[in-house]
């Protein structure tokens, strides 16, 4: 579990949300960042609704937006003894899509310099495309915190996918 419980993003997160998205009637990215992480309750609360159950508290996810239909982004949790930034970025739609869309910090700044968002990494809307719609301002911060990650989106996708193939599973077993 990460030990640091504060609900400000690490630096490299709020860089590359700020400003916020453009959806660009369905073009661009659909994703609203939020402020700051979700707090524990806040999470908890959305947990449970999610998926039915009330013996779970989603302590395992760290929210920090979502899509238009209110889907979350959020790092899980996995990683025993690691930090934050270096846990995977997970996406849970609305509907019940759910999956790893990348595997750490640095691969999501470049997942969205590529110009996919959460929701179009975990739907596979643009994603496929090695470099669908470059955002050259994600861009610059990718180059700032990940220098020497530089991966397309396809990549990005597949690799988290590929390192974490159980996720969709293990989170189907929580559902009520």
């Amino acid at each position: 579990m990460v030990e640091d419980e504060s609900r400000e993003f690490p630096a490299a997160l709020a860089a590359a949300l700020a400003g916020g998205f453009d959806y660009d009637d369905g073009n661009g990215v659909d994703f609203e960042p939020f402020p700051e992480f979700l707090s524990a309750g806040e999470t908890a609360g959305w947990f449970r609704s999610w998926t039915g159950n009330q013996e779970v508290d989603g302590a395992c996810f760290r929210v920090f937006g979502q899509d238009g239909t209110g889907g979350y982004a959020a790092f899980w949790l996995v990683r025993e003894g690691r930090g934050l930034v270096e846990q995977p970025v997970v996406f849970l739609g609305s509907e019940g899509e759910t999956g790893v869309i990348a595997r750490d910090l640095a691969d999501f700044l470049w997942l969205l310099a590529g110009g996919v968002g959460p929701w179009e990494a975990a739907a596979g809307y643009g994603a496929e495309e090695e470099e669908p719609c470059p955002d050259p301002v994600r861009e610059a911060v990718a180059e700032r915190f990940a220098p020497g990650r530089r991966r397309g989106p396809a990549g990005v996708v597949a690799d988290a996918g590929a390192e974490f193939p159980g996720f969709d599973e293990e989170l189907m077993g929580l559902t009520r």
